[in-house]
């Protein structure tokens, strides 16, 4: 043994089996609703119960478990990094309690949809197809969208409210207890009507031009926008102080299509209105704005047939 080694302490294992004897469904369905929550208040109403009671209930298991599990504040309730860990263990069992339920009461698994999460760039590029395509193949399985950012889709995930999300590679710190699975590489486009002004140019418009124009931009925060603020800075340029900031494909298409705005996008979220012509891409070269996009699933994901099947199709369609 080397000088200076200190071996890691033994396990408590009297300490683990009292938690195993005093520990109950009641604890961990309370802890699973605040940590989906993220508010005592919201985890009460769900759960048919009073605050303090939740309060209490959190308090015995905390008191059990012999470690802080829920920060609570005046903002709401976030997990520890205890209660992060704490939480995928307690969201295996109560969903495994849910499946024994449902068996015992005749009413199979397939009737719970497929919950999913996409970024809102990325939920029109090949979500439908891949729903369309399950569905051929498993006509009873519902499958429940849920879009958002990348941090909130994380969150959604680690909590159990998500079996699988869309979104774009995160920073390692920010994977913990959560995979990545690559679908495809995009990059950051300039999207206009056609007949646009900016279109009459016989090569790339100069960007001080496009900025005379409307700007649509994706929201602070996200990585979208990160690519946009770069590709102007390399261009001298910052972003105009009159420009519309959303994550709304369906807002930005249309205000890009119906007037003279610049969309800047990444390049599928518009892909089906480049195909039918409402839209045109402008030739503006957008490099070191590749991103990969692909899928986020917990460590220890949910074995459900539909699930596994579903990341499938999304595999495929990927590359079609």
């Amino acid at each position: 043994m080397s000088e200076g080694f200190v071996p890691p302490p033994p396990p408590d294992t009297a300490a683990a089996a009292r938690f195993l004897q005093r520990i109950r469904l009641r604890h961990l369905t309370c802890f699973v609703a605040v940590a989906q929550e993220r508010h005592l208040g919201r985890a009460a109403q769900r759960l048919h119960l009073t605050q303090p009671a939740v309060t209490k209930t959190l308090n015995e298991l905390e008191a059990l478990a012999g470690v802080r599990l829920v920060d609570r504040g005046r903002h709401g309730a976030r997990l520890t990094p205890a209660g992060e860990q704490f939480l995928r263990r307690a969201v295996a069992v109560t969903d495994a309690m849910e499946s024994a339920a449902a068996a015992l009461s005749g009413a199979g698994a397939p009737s719970a949809p497929i919950r999913v999460g996409a970024l809102p760039t990325v939920a029109s590029v090949i979500l439908p197809k891949a729903i369309s395509r399950l569905q051929s193949t498993h006509k009873d399985t519902g499958v429940r969208v849920i879009t958002g950012s990348n941090a909130v889709l994380l969150a959604s995930l680690r909590a159990g409210e998500l079996d699988l999300a869309l979104g774009r590679m995160a920073e390692p710190e920010a994977l913990q207890d959560v995979t990545f699975e690559l679908l495809y590489t995009e990059s950051l486009a300039l999207v206009v009507r056609p007949g646009h002004p900016l279109t009459a140019y016989a090569g790339t418009a100069p960007m001080p031009a496009v900025l005379e124009y409307p700007m649509i931009v994706a929201t602070a925060g996200t990585v979208p926008r990160h690519h946009t603020e770069v590709l102007l800075q390399r261009h001298g340029l910052s972003l105009p102080s009159g420009r519309i900031e959303t994550l709304d494909v369906t807002l930005a298409r249309t205000m890009a299509r119906d007037g003279d705005a610049v969309w800047f996008t990444p390049e599928r979220a518009p892909q089906t209105d480049l195909a039918d012509g409402t839209l045109v891409r402008l030739p503006q070269p957008t490099p070191g704005t590749a991103e990969p996009v692909g899928v986020f699933r917990r460590a220890t994901p949910d074995s459900a047939t539909a699930v596994e099947e579903f990341a499938g199709i999304l595999r495929e369609l990927a590359v079609t």
